[in-house]
């Protein structure tokens, strides 16, 4: 029986509590903490299978006071590295929620110490649990479309003024940075694990609508794959990361050489005419209908999302097995993001790969040189209300 410790008790714990407990046989949630009690305790009375677990005021107190296997990290981004590192050192199991951190060189740290301690480390990225997302993913590895000639990710979401009102959002130091870091994190990542790094990368971030955030709330960018290699070479994609956009529509489309294809799934063709025109008869329509029954063709997953990841990594635990999400996946998003403020606040293209001794290898390089768009006028120590998942991708 595997024992899990739960460090940061707000929302988004909801979604591991309910995962772990999905897994009975397999674990056993049995501590928390937070340095806000009163959210243990609400943690408590919403989950009755709780009721046994410890509770501490800090992830020190936990690591000194119980026996846990397993922690889920669900802390605001500022404070992962540390805490992933103190636990790795102290040699418990890790997954910690998105995004991993707010910088290389806290990814790096996190990484040494999973290695040094030999225990698992693992980055939040449940959407690689969804169907759709995995069985597109599936449809671009087989080859069927051709290889990758331009990708478009839309990783459109929408927020009121109220929600950077949380004492830490809407501030670089605490955040980490806007909507690139904490909202596209999910479809960065996803276009990371389709594509892999690119060549360079340049991008542009505003704040349009959020006055009381220092942090961006649209950015656009687009990554060039230069000569690259396998699927992605020579190819373009454009991300636009958001929290202005009313109707949340998140997608991402690949067109690619013999056909196009995205999440939500949608596959497209034509042949040409002798002048190079598009043909819109009825001749593509056979390779199609392929597509189409080679996506439909792939088993579902057992479990999705959190709960999907979450069954992974008890998994990996107990067979002493890698992730199918590992900390270096979770760098590469990092990497990513980083390389998009970068862009954006210099104003010029950006070779990748972003390395150590880049002046945005570190959050406090990031801090010093990005623009406060606007200055944090309110700070709550907690807000109500439900939380949003984004696309279901169907």
């Amino acid at each position: 029986m595997i024992k899990v410790g739960i460090i940061g008790a707000g929302s988004i714990s909801r979604l591991h509590i309910e995962g772990y407990n999905t897994f009975p046989k397999l674990c056993k949630i049995t501590a928390l903490a937070d340095i806000h009690p009163q959210d243990v305790q609400k943690r408590k009375k919403e989950y009755a299978f709780l009721e046994g677990a410890k509770e501490y005021a800090s992830h020190i107190d936990m690591l000194n006071g119980s026996e846990v296997d397993l922690v889920s990290i669900c802390t605001p981004p500022f404070t992962h590295a540390a805490i992933a590192v103190d636990c790795l050192n102290a040699g418990k199991n890790v997954l910690v929620e998105k995004p991993m951190a707010a910088s290389l060189s806290e990814c790096d740290l996190m990484l040494a110490a999973a290695k040094k301690s030999g225990r698992l480390l693992s980055s939040v990225a449940q959407n690689r649990f969804k169907d759709p997302i995995l069985n597109l993913k599936r449809v671009l590895d087989s080859g069927a479309a051709g290889k990758v000639l331009h990708a478009q990710v839309d990783s459109h979401w929408w927020r009121g003024r109220s929600y950077y009102d949380l004492w830490w959002r809407g501030l670089w130091e605490k955040e980490g940075g806007g909507c690139t870091l904490n909202h596209a994190v999910h479809h960065i990542d996803m276009l990371g694990w389709m594509l892999g790094p690119p060549a360079s990368v340049t991008a542009v971030m505003s704040n349009a609508a959020h006055d009381n955030a220092e942090v961006e709330d649209v950015s656009i960018a687009i990554m060039s794959y230069g000569e690259g290699r396998g699927t992605a070479k020579g190819a373009l994609a454009q991300v636009t990361s958001s929290v202005i956009h009313y109707g949340e529509e998140q997608q991402l489309i690949f067109q690619c050489e013999k056909a196009r294809i995205s999440a939500p799934w949608k596959a497209a063709s034509h042949v040409a005419q002798d002048n190079g025109f598009p043909d819109r008869s009825e001749l593509s329509e056979p390779f199609i209908a392929e597509l189409n029954a080679l996506y439909a063709s792939f088993p579902p997953l057992d479990y999705t999302g959190h709960t999907g990841q979450v069954n992974d990594v008890l998994k990996a635990v107990e067979e002493k097995r890698p992730p199918f999400i590992t900390g270096e996946d979770g760098r590469l998003t990092i990497e990513l993001i980083t390389s998009i403020y970068k862009a954006a606040i210099e104003g010029r293209r950006v070779s990748f790969p972003v390395n150590e001794g880049d002046s945005f290898y570190t959050a406090r390089g990031i801090q010093s040189s990005a623009p406060r768009f606007h200055q944090k006028k309110s700070s709550a120590e907690s807000l109500d209300g439900k939380i949003t998942t984004g696309a279901s991708y169907k």
